[in-house]
């Protein structure tokens, strides 16, 4: 995995492009060459380069309007002497922090060190805060939790119609956005589980909200995965001391109705419902974090296989 610090997005990247979009407007603004070059600290062939689209540009940047404003102010204030150079030098690292600050800098850094994607990176601009690191352990936990599902033959025949899917919760989380899952969910592909990508944070919304209305009331509690309700699974949670929670599917408020029945009853380890008009039912297993709701899963769908 290749480590790039994000300054080298900035050199290779955005100071092409800002230069790019400088020589055609001070151009547009009837600047020569010679003038151009002196403007922007190079020579006379490197303005005929960027002129002529020699150079690459990078589209994320010259179509964000923003940048398209910083450089009209100082392509005007440098054709029309109201601006120095390092006026001009503010400007442009006024934007570039802009960009590093979850914008399109982190928008191409990502795309160069996939390891970035989906953990809200903030380096640039906070360093490696407690926020930071909980996300990456969640990401990372999620991840390890996915992995040992797909490698698990028993669960496959377990796995709803509409696709089965891992989530985990941030500490103290009260949102959608603070619950790590797999975009698209998972789903039985020819006797294997098909993972369509990375987790990211806000990609569910069932599962997560079943982990949020579990968590407001054990914080303990974290992570959760679906299945499909079945009496083989029911029959496995009971053999292994879990008395199921069942559930109304049909509840308009869903969310809020399973956190009254949670603070009611505590907190299962095993949830489900026997579905609704159009809603298939589904069984959730839940756990501390996504590992762990993963792993009772695994072995429950195994026990129910036997």
């Amino acid at each position: 995995m290749p480590v790039v610090l994000p300054s080298e997005i900035v050199v290779e990247r955005f100071l092409p492009t800002a230069r790019a979009m400088l020589v055609d407007d001070l151009a547009d603004r009837g600047l020569t060459q010679r003038e151009i070059a002196g403007h922007l600290g190079v020579t006379q062939a490197a303005v005929s380069k960027y002129r002529s689209g020699e150079v690459t540009v990078e589209d994320r940047f010259s179509e964000d309007a923003r940048m398209a404003a910083t450089v009209e102010r100082i392509g005007e204030g440098l054709a029309e002497d109201e601006m120095d150079h390092y006026e001009a030098l503010s400007e442009l690292l006024a934007l570039v922090e802009e960009f590093e600050d979850r914008g399109p800098i982190c928008a191409v850094h990502e795309d160069v060190m996939p390891a970035l994607r989906g953990v809200g990176c903030d380096l640039c601009v906070r360093g490696p805060d407690s926020g930071v690191l909980d996300e990456r352990a969640v990401l990372d936990n999620v991840r390890e939790a996915v992995r040992r599902l797909a490698g698990a033959p028993a669960v496959v025949d377990h796995v709803p119609n509409v696709g089965t899917n891992v989530a985990m919760a941030l500490p103290e989380a009260d949102e959608g956005g603070d619950v790590a899952a797999v975009p698209g969910r998972l789903h039985a592909i020819q006797g294997r589980l098909n993972v369509p990508g990375n987790p990211e944070f806000g990609a569910s919304q069932h599962v997560a909200g079943l982990v949020l209305a579990a968590t407001a009331t054990d914080p303990a509690v974290r992570g959760a995965v679906n299945l499909k309700t079945s009496e083989a699974l029911l029959a496995a949670a009971r053999d292994a001391g879990y008395e199921p929670l069942e559930f109304d599917a049909g509840y308009e408020d869903r969310d809020e109705h399973l956190r009254e029945r949670f603070d009611e009853e505590g907190v299962p380890r095993v949830a489900y419902h026997d579905g609704d008009y159009g809603v298939e039912p589904i069984l959730y297993v839940l756990g501390a974090d996504a590992a762990d709701a993963v792993s009772l899963a695994v072995d429950l769908c195994a026990a129910a296989e036997a």
